[in-house]
């Protein structure tokens, strides 16, 4: 394994260090089969958040509760958040190990900032409206498709700030360097779930 825990130089530094091993190859591949389950569990809460949304038990309705603003200013948050990743994953490729880390650290904020926005809009739902995961089905499917959301975004911000942190002083390696790009992928796609959620949970739970 020495020959692939080396130390990147501007010198030995190649043009894809994400791919540039068979393991880093075989990453890719395991991450792949890993996001076919995910997009299957995501589509199977979207199929019951749909099945449910008007089954609120005679409580409020989502045009009561659901702030867009809020909302919104979640979104962008976790929006620029993959727009960061993609800087550094740039940075990565240019053999730029401090500004890429810098960036992803940008990004772990960014997404700290969104979850912080969504616990506290759960907190508001619960206390202003009693709107729980036990009080309808409506808040049944709710709480699980966001819940389940705001876990992944957890998990994601995890698994960066470990690579941020463990590889502060290792510098990049080809043995980290598919961890980074794997890491960023699956950041993306808590982002392009998040759009799919904003758009049927939220807009179109605003709209009836």
């Amino acid at each position: 394994m020495a020959h692939v825990e080396e130390k990147l130089t501007a010198e030995n530094f190649p043009a894809a260090p994400e791919k540039a091993t068979l393991e880093g190859k075989n990453k890719f591949v395991g991450f792949w089969l890993f996001l076919g389950g995910e997009t299957v569990l995501f589509a199977s809460l979207f199929a019951t958040f749909l099945a449910l949304r008007n089954s609120n038990a005679g409580g409020a309705t989502t045009q009561e509760m659901f702030e867009l603003p809020l909302t919104f200013a979640a979104t962008m948050l976790l929006l620029f958040s993959s727009i960061t990743s993609v800087y550094a994953m740039y940075h990565m490729k240019n053999y730029s190990f401090g500004k890429m880390q810098l960036w992803l650290g940008i990004t772990v904020l960014l997404g700290l900032g969104f979850l912080i926005l969504e616990i506290y809009e759960f907190y508001h739902y619960v206390h202003a409206f009693e709107f729980t995961i036990q009080s309808s089905a409506l808040g049944s499917a709710f709480y699980v498709l966001v819940g389940t959301h705001g876990l992944h975004v957890a998990f994601g911000l995890c698994w960066i700030t470990t690579l941020i942190v463990r590889n502060s002083k290792r510098g990049l390696s080809l043995y980290n360097a598919p961890k980074y790009y794997v890491a960023s992928l699956y950041w993306h796609f808590i982002d392009v779930v998040w759009v799919f959620i904003f758009t049927v949970v939220y807009l179109m739970g605003m709209v009836g």
